[in-house]
């Protein structure tokens, strides 16, 4: 739900009912994963989606009920081969969705309301649900923020809502998205519950130095691709908004000095576009060092050679330098900034999901290569 907060957020402002189905699990290829959501307000407007498609219209149908009757529900979706007309994933994955409907007065409206506000702000947050257990519990929300404090309540036991929040914290840390079992006095007795636990972390960055065309380009597929971008560059006359305005900042300052200076993590994108050594060697010294997603610097082959000489000859290790991706970017044969910067994105994403970069066409390999999932999460006994 959360990764249409932004649009939900306003229709909370604007007094809407609506409701949510949102995708628990999954299984096979099903196209998209857990989070992924799709809402209907009281006028059929519909926004986001749980399946790429395929089974919108009965999801659709399904928000539309639960606005009438007010009742959440779980339903899971799969391929059939008894019924070629069957509503279902055509792909042959499985998903469970959640429905939930958010109308004015509800008890949990507040919650979840605190919980989009949060999200589309782009504060970090986690909110965990209720997808499975006594239909008296289904739906309800805890909002559960960094600091390990919480809204909201899952029943009438306080442990629970402590066992749960301790859990959302460490899905928060993580910035992921998924569900555990718990008993519903918060150990392992009392009924059974799955509790969904969605989290949502401000956007990774990406941050390109050198405020060259190249990186124009980049800075546009950086946003696209859900990036806060930020260019950075030495020199007043080229590191400007006028050039740059659709990026997220402009930073005139020597490169490896603000990259001392400013937050990064295991999901910063680091894309070194000066090709000068004065700038890229000490940049790429401290950057190779840093627990950063990816470090890719642009230049030639022979470029290339001679940087990393001069990385070595500052102490920079074999290990560290096997982390560079030099010369930047996948061969797509690319000339202009545009298709440069669109072979960056794709080397990045290809990074990121371990993608192999080989074309899908007589290849054999998985469409999709998102690491494998943990196992429900299982909660024991809580001291």
């Amino acid at each position: 739900m959360l990764d249409i907060a932004e649009e939900l957020d306003r229709w909370v402002g604007q007094g809407r009912d609506f409701a949510v189905a949102t995708v628990v699990a999954v299984g096979g290829s099903a196209p998209r994963r857990p989070g992924a959501a799709l809402a209907v307000d009281g006028d059929g407007t519909a926004i986001g989606s749980v399946s790429g498609g395929c089974v919108e219209g009965a999801v659709y149908e399904l928000c539309r009920q639960a606005l009438q009757d007010g009742l959440p529900v779980l339903e899971r979706f799969g391929f059939s081969d008894e019924d070629a007309f069957a509503v279902g994933l055509t792909c042959g994955g499985v998903i469970d969705i959640l429905v939930v409907p958010v109308r004015t007065g509800d008890p949990g409206r507040p919650v979840l309301a605190a919980a989009l506000a949060a999200a589309a702000r782009g504060e970090a947050a986690a909110l965990a649900r209720i997808v499975s257990g006594p239909s008296t519990l289904r739906g309800r929300a805890l909002l559960v923020r960094p600091d390990g404090s919480y809204d909201g309540g899952l029943g009438d036991r306080p442990e629970l809502d402590r066992t749960v929040a301790a859990e959302a914290r460490a899905f928060l840390d993580a910035g992921r998205t998924g569900t555990l079992e718990i008993g519903a006095r918060g150990s392992r007795c009392g009924a059974p519950l799955t509790v969904l636990v969605e989290a949502s972390v401000p956007p990774p960055r990406m941050i390109v130095f050198g405020a060259v065309d190249f990186a124009s380009a980049l800075v546009r597929v950086g946003g696209f691709l859900g990036h806060h971008v930020t260019v950075c560059d030495a020199r007043p006359v080229f590191a400007t908004r006028t050039r740059f305005p659709e990026a997220d900042e402009v930073v005139v300052d020597w490169p490896h000095r603000y990259l001392e200076s400013t937050d990064v993590d295991s999901r910063t994108v680091l894309c070194v576009l000066t090709h000068d050594a004065k700038f890229d060697i000490p940049l790429l010294r401290l950057a190779l060092r840093l627990p950063v997603a990816y470090v890719g610097a642009m230049g030639s082959r022979r470029t290339h050679l001679d940087r990393e000489r001069r990385l070595r000859e500052v102490g920079v290790s074999e290990r560290e330098l096997a982390r560079l991706r030099s010369p930047i970017g996948l061969d797509l044969g690319a000339r202009t900034p545009e298709e440069t910067a669109l072979s960056i994105a794709a080397e990045i994403v290809a990074a990121r999901r371990g993608g192999s970069g080989v074309p899908l066409t007589g290849a054999h390999t998985p469409i999709h290569h998102d690491p494998p999932r943990a196992p429900v999460r299982r909660i024991g006994s809580v001291a």
